[in-house]
């Protein structure tokens, strides 16, 4: 577009002068946020649908009374100064309130990943901890590549006072604030330290945030006097602009090439990788699975890209895997990663794929991801490259020995997941597991159930049975406690018909409560189910294997030799979500446990199930079953249980390989 050609202190009066409109930065970039939308399939969506914030001294006066004006309404009923065709009542770009910026960033995340990364939500923040308050959400948006918008408030760009409240010093920089913690975790970042600077970077954000191979966190920071400056900007920026999402083709030589591998494959392995999901590609995977019989493992991030009845679905695969999928990875001669990072929970630590001279077909819109492992690279939407793959493939279809092997493996893991939720009688108090399964048997193919960290992502990952696409939602790419409810309001607010279960152990609800407040504030029915199992069980089970003993993982008081192991913390933690205005539903045994999960499905304001669990585990476990995950022991020790620990580390370590 052409630059724009007038200044704020000089306004064109040029006859033959583009158009222009007289606002503040803040102002300015709301009304162009508005009118940005991506399109992919001919279906078109609002880019950034709303903006989460808190605001304080750096964005209050700026993007707080953008908003503000933003969400005005004419006495006709239609926003302030909106365009034809705007629904009356409605703002330009809604504003929603939350109460710690690191879960406004969740929500949003929740949200994005909900919506197939085709809408985002932006979130602003004053200068100071509300912005360094923003960099774990950050972090977990990038890794997760989930498109997100940052918009922290920054000190004065002009300096009249220096340093101001809550500024950063930094004696051999000017230019830095605490807003440049935010740079190695964001895709795109700038600071825009003169109204004119706004133009091309809010298109340059827009740009990343579109990108399904560049997309994360985008970061645009605000010094808080260029936000109220004003500015001529020529109405062009405000035009409505819409970023198409491709779905580019695999080139013909590597088709050619990935068709070539996988007709010569004896055991060929496919693993689904959260790009499944984001490419809307479960039925081409489907359409694939049944026209070739390759049998089908997910990550964490995939899992549900197939239904769990398919016959192809052989379940979770990786370090928190099934007993079928990672048998099969352990003998696959080529492995089809699809939209997948493969991260060390996938690979095992490099040392799942383990026979000799397996091969790797990777299918990924990304180039970087897809030359991981050495692999024959697909680069192409995961789609557009499933279609193209069955159709070179016509006519192909595995070994019937083979496929009856891993139809039969399973059956049988069916029979230990039948086994692992199951319970005695109605009378018991549950284990985690028996929670799990009393779920399983009460939701349809519209639930969605959300999780990110302890001990549910292993117990999820190999024994939940996704029914849905979305069904399955977990954060693992940076397993960030205090995911959970946040992203259930995100998830709720872009699927508002479908039940959204927030899966949430007590070390977890501790980090980050606070957005029960906003669900409670805004009427979004999310469902928690509250785990209290008094501590960090996931790393506490850790801690034992790499000979920690466990050691500072319980909530528990102090004992006499100075470690946590006495009674119970007298925490009550479903009074906490009741006092934050939640309905709270206290369970005891199986039979509460049931009734209370069928009252919660069936409520209209957010409710908690608080059960305390059983701590003897039911998750089916063999020595077949087991991959490793690699966290190293310490080397040289004087407790038993270390020597122990690191005599086992040695013995796995020596499992690993590269794959070239």
């Amino acid at each position: 577009m052409n630059a724009p050609t007038t200044r704020p202190d000089a306004p064109t009066t040029r006859p033959d002068a583009p158009a222009t409109r007289r606002l503040t930065v803040a102002q300015a970039l709301v009304e162009f946020l508005a009118h940005q939308y991506t399109e992919r399939d001919g279906r078109r969506h609002r880019l950034i649908n709303a903006c989460w914030g808190i605001f304080g001294h750096g964005n209050v006066a700026g993007i707080g009374q953008a908003l503000l004006e933003s969400g005005a309404v004419d006495q006709d009923g239609a926003p302030s100064g909106s365009q034809p065709g705007t629904p009356p009542g409605s703002p330009r770009l809604p504003y929603l309130q939350g109460r710690n910026e690191q879960a406004m960033v969740h929500a949003a995340v929740g949200y994005a990943r909900q919506c197939d990364r085709l809408s985002a939500q932006a979130v602003t923040t004053s200068i100071g901890p509300g912005a360094t308050n923003l960099v774990t959400g950050a972090a977990l948006a990038t890794i997760n590549r989930l498109p997100v918008l940052l918009l922290p408030g920054d000190v004065f760009a002009t300096r009249p006072a220096d340093p101001v409240l809550q500024q950063l010093e930094v004696p051999y920089a000017g230019d830095v604030s605490v807003n440049d913690a935010l740079r190695p975790v964001s895709r795109y970042f700038d600071r825009v330290t003169r109204p004119e600077a706004l133009i091309p970077a809010a298109l340059q954000a827009m740009r990343v945030l579109a990108d399904p191979v560049d997309t994360g966190a985008v970061t645009l920071a605000l010094p808080q006097d260029v936000q109220a400056e004003a500015y001529d900007w020529p109405e062009e920026f405000f035009a409505d602009r819409v970023w198409r999402v491709p779905r580019p083709a695999p080139d013909a030589g590597a088709l050619a090439e990935a068709v070539r591998a996988v007709r010569g494959a004896r055991r060929p392995l496919l693993i689904a990788g959260g790009g499944v999901h984001h490419s809307e590609a479960e039925d081409a995977l489907r359409a694939f699975a049944d026209a070739t019989g390759i049998p089908v493992a997910s990550t964490q991030a995939g899992k549900g890209s197939l239904r769990h009845d398919h016959p192809a679905d052989v379940g979770g695969i990786g370090h928190t895997g099934t007993a079928t999928a990672d048998a099969l990875a352990r003998e696959a001669d080529l492995v089809i990663g699809v939209g997948t990072r493969y991260t060390d929970f996938t690979t095992a630590s490099a040392t799942l794929f383990a026979a000799p001279g397996v091969r790797f077909v990777n299918l990924n819109i990304a180039p970087f991801d897809a030359h991981k492992l050495g692999a024959a690279s697909l680069v192409a939407d995961a789609r557009a490259g499933l279609e193209a793959l069955t159709e070179a493939l016509s006519g192909h279809r595995v070994g019937a020995e083979y496929e009856a092997g891993y139809t039969a493996a399973k059956a049988d893991w069916e029979r230990r997941v039948d086994a692992a939720y199951g319970a005695p009688d109605d009378s018991v108090r549950p284990s985690q597991t028996q929670v799990l399964g009393a779920l399983d048997a009460l939701v349809d193919d519209t639930d969605i159930l959300l999780n990110a960290a302890g001990s549910l992502p292993g117990d999820l990952h190999k024994l939940w049975r996704a029914r849905s696409r979305r069904q399955y939602h977990l954060e693992y790419g940076y397993s960030c406690m205090g995911y959970e409810i946040p992203a259930a309001i995100g998830v709720r607010m872009a699927a508002p018909d479908r039940p959204v279960w927030a899966l949430v152990g007590d070390g977890t609800y501790l980090m980050n409560p606070t957005e029960i407040v906003t669900a409670v504030q805004e009427g979004i029915n999310i469902n928690i189910v509250l785990f209290q199992n008094h501590g960090y069980a996931s790393i506490g089970g850790l801690s034992e294997q790499t000979g920690g003993e466990r050691f500072g993982t319980a909530y528990r008081f102090r004992a006499g030799d100075g470690t946590y192991t006495g009674a119970p913390l007298p925490v009550d933690l479903a009074a906490n979500a009741a006092s934050l205005g939640m309905d709270v539903l206290r369970v005891g045994t199986v039979g509460e446990l049931r009734a209370a999960l069928a009252e919660a499905r069936g409520a209209n304001r957010p409710t908690c199930v608080y059960v305390e669990t059983e701590s003897a585990d039911t998750v089916p476990g063999a020595p077949e079953a087991q991959a490793w995950w690699d966290v190293p022991v310490a080397e040289t020790a004087t407790r038993p249980a270390a020597i122990v620990a690191r005599k086992a580390y040695d013995r796995q370590a020596a499992g690993r390989r590269r794959h070239l």
